[in-house]
């Protein structure tokens, strides 16, 4: 059980919101939070351990030890897995080859595999793994029989792969898509369940929308409508199905403004406009809350969702390629290199 503590007067004063002082656990007063070394060696013979300790030896693994964890005093099992009895989580982000092959020499050149798996139960006597589908898959490449993994009974943890991943940097594309794979799992899953309920699985909300239309157009370009989505796409009330149905909604709009603006952009390149930030530019231009600024702490979107697509694809069927210049593009330069 946690023992963590409450902040005391002597600790750095937090920042003045409520929210902001709940969300930062780490406030408590140094070497105060969490779990003692006493507190945290287990027994395999406890109940529900030991229950779990079969579950693993019936598929050819066997535990290696049990402990709590040090922060909160989850139960955590450490057990040596066949590699036949782990899975990647099926909503991860696809599989680099490039990216496998040289973690797996990266391993065979230590010589040694240091680093668990975080693992759950999957079904029918499988075991999922929210975060090593690399290391997973250069086990594999390198012949390995078993692997090692930190078994854990809280089940939840399949669907924190944002929080957990540790082995690649996610970027847009692979986060909006592992996001909408988590969310379609989650609807038939809970389906009663609302999106709203879902923050710290799904992370941002954009990254929904943007999900669905990168499984249509693999090549879209997620990074221009991000700051538009940020101030206008919000967590739904609704159920996961119907938030789902209204997201691809959404995401057909937000193809449909694409089209228009690669229109645009051949138009503008076939005048001689030449510039890797074209697209943005013209994207920008037609964002209908670009100069809206957010008020601070407000958690309402500067404007609906519908309105602000419907005023966007206006935009871009009106969009003026006569009133784009070179200096224009320049700004625009200049703006990225100074957020870069």
């Amino acid at each position: 059980m946690s023992t963590k503590s409450k902040a005391s007067s002597k600790t750095r004063k937090p920042r003045s919101s409520s929210a902001t002082r709940k969300r930062r656990g780490t406030l408590a007063p140094k070497g105060t939070r969490g779990l003692i070394a006493q507190d945290m060696p287990l027994q395999l013979t406890d109940s529900d351990l030991a229950q779990l300790a079969n579950e693993i030896k019936a598929v050819g693994g066997a535990p290696l030890g049990a402990y709590r964890d040090p922060l909160n005093g989850q139960r955590l099992l450490l057990a040596s897995l066949p590699l036949s009895a782990v899975e990647p989580t099926p909503f991860q982000r696809d599989l680099s080859p490039t990216h496998t092959k040289r973690l797996a020499e990266r391993i065979d050149e230590t010589g040694i595999f240091l680093d668990p798996l975080v693992v759950v139960r999957g079904t029918e006597g499988t075991f999922f793994t929210p975060n090593g589908r690399h290391r997973l898959a250069a086990a594999r490449m390198l012949g390995m029989q078993q692997i090692v993994g930190l078994v854990s009974q809280d089940d939840a943890l399949a669907y924190r792969i944002l929080a957990l991943n540790t082995e690649k940097a996610h970027n847009l594309k692979d986060k909006s898509l592992e996001v909408v794979r988590m969310a379609r799992t989650l609807a038939n899953l809970y389906p009663r369940r609302k999106e709203s309920e879902c923050r710290a699985e799904f992370e941002a909300p954009e990254l929904l929308t943007l999900g669905l239309v990168y499984e249509k157009n693999a090549r879209f370009g997620g990074g221009a409508y991000s700051p538009f989505l940020k101030k206008v796409d919000r967590f739904s009330e609704r159920t996961l199905p119907v938030s789902l149905r209204e997201r691809t909604d959404y995401a057909a709009r937000l193809e449909e403004i694409e089209a228009r603006v690669k229109r645009i952009v051949s138009t503008l390149q076939s005048r001689g406009l030449k510039s890797p930030y074209l697209r943005n530019y013209v994207v920008a231009r037609i964002n209908p809350v670009r100069f809206i600024k957010a008020k601070k702490g407000a958690t309402a979107p500067v404007m609906q969702m519908n309105a602000a697509l419907t005023r966007m694809a206006a935009a871009a069927a009106k969009f003026d390629v006569g009133s784009v210049s070179m200096s224009d593009l320049g700004w625009m330069a200049a703006g990225a290199e100074a957020e870069e």
